[in-house]
């Protein structure tokens, strides 16, 4: 599926207001998840190309940049591994909702990134294709019904979708443990751990 065809599909169910919000888990307050000799490196954030949907508030590049960067900086400083590791971040298109009306239209915001990574010693690029994620607003706010447009700001929302970003991108990362000497998944964990990347 092209990147319009799944964006117009993600934005025409954000519109319908069929997607649930679940509560946000403040995991960082947790100890950090193994990641084996994982350090940070370089995380290159690019959004100068974002594609804003329909019925969307507008964001800048440059907001959304710092947003992601934080939200990287936040989730990844906690590891000092002794191997760097680079993450690059495309932001490709985004849903920041608009005030609907309740149980009419309930909009729910949405970001789709693209990621690579890269192994600093080798210099390899460890995502053979890059890797699309499609991350939807958890908000500490009930947004089921009233949608996140009616409940939060858009620096709020914009927040929100960077926090998550930043969450899915360590969730896909270690479903790849062998990238960070660390043991392969068990087999019959793989498609729960990618289950639940594509729901949360």
């Amino acid at each position: 599926m092209s990147l319009f065809s799944a964006f117009r599909v993600t934005v025409l169910i954000c519109v319908l207001g069929l997607l649930g919000a679940c509560t946000s888990k403040d995991d960082l307050s947790e100890p950090p998840v193994p990641m084996g000799n994982f350090l940070l490196g370089h995380s290159i954030i690019v959004a100068d190309k974002a594609q804003k949907g329909p019925l969307s508030r507008d964001a800048s590049a440059d907001v959304w940049e710092a947003a992601l960067s934080t939200a990287m900086e936040a989730r990844f400083s906690r590891y000092d591994g002794d191997k760097y590791y680079h993450i690059g971040t495309h932001v490709d298109a985004y849903v920041l909702a608009f005030p609907g009306i309740p149980l009419v239209a309930s909009p729910k915001s949405i970001l789709i990134i693209t990621v690579n990574v890269w192994d600093d010693a080798s210099g390899e690029k460890l995502t053979v294709e890059p890797k699309q994620l499609t991350i939807f607003e958890r908000s500490e706010k009930n947004t089921f019904i009233l949608g996140s447009g009616l409940t939060n700001s858009k620096a709020t929302q914009i927040k929100n979708l960077s926090n998550n970003a930043a969450r899915m991108i360590q969730r896909y990362l270690l479903e790849n443990p062998e990238w960070f000497g660390l043991p392969p998944l068990p087999e019959h964990l793989d498609d729960v751990t990618t289950t639940e990347s594509a729901n949360n």
